[in-house]
């Protein structure tokens, strides 16, 4: 089995490409802050617990079945979906975009893919120290 191909490390390069894709979504929204008519976007949450393959790069994430009574998950699909932000009153031209608001988002993007940065180089130097065999 390839390092690529362990779940833990697909889930991650799933998670990491979320938010990159989020962050160009709320760069646009800051960029038109001054365009009329301008409804800022955001994508929707990942979430593996409804979409288990969703880490995968394509192929299913299936457990192992022991007995053949265990159940199959069901394949799904993987898609960085937009959804309109309408949490915020319109200012005359009909931009909705508040900066206030898609600051702190960028920020904690920035939080939550550094965080996913560091779960997979962490996991990566276990992986070498577990080859290596040194202690």
């Amino acid at each position: 089995m390839a390092i690529s191909d362990i779940p833990i490390f697909s889930m991650l390069r799933t998670r990491m490409q979320w938010h990159q894709e989020r962050q160009k979504v709320l760069s646009e929204n800051v960029a038109n802050a001054d365009t009329p008519k301008f409804q800022p976007r955001d994508l929707k949450p990942l979430d593996f617990a409804r979409n288990p393959q969703a880490g995968t790069g394509g192929g299913a994430l299936k457990l192992a079945a022991t007995d053949p009574a265990h159940f199959s998950s069901a394949p799904g699909a993987n898609s960085f979906a937009t959804s309109p932000n309408t949490k915020y009153d319109v200012r005359p031209a009909g931009n909705a975009v508040n900066l206030e608001d898609e600051m702190m988002k960028v920020a904690q993007n920035q939080m939550d893919y550094q965080a996913a940065v560091s779960l997979y180089s962490r996991s990566m130097g276990l992986i070498r120290t577990a080859l290596s065999g040194k202690t």
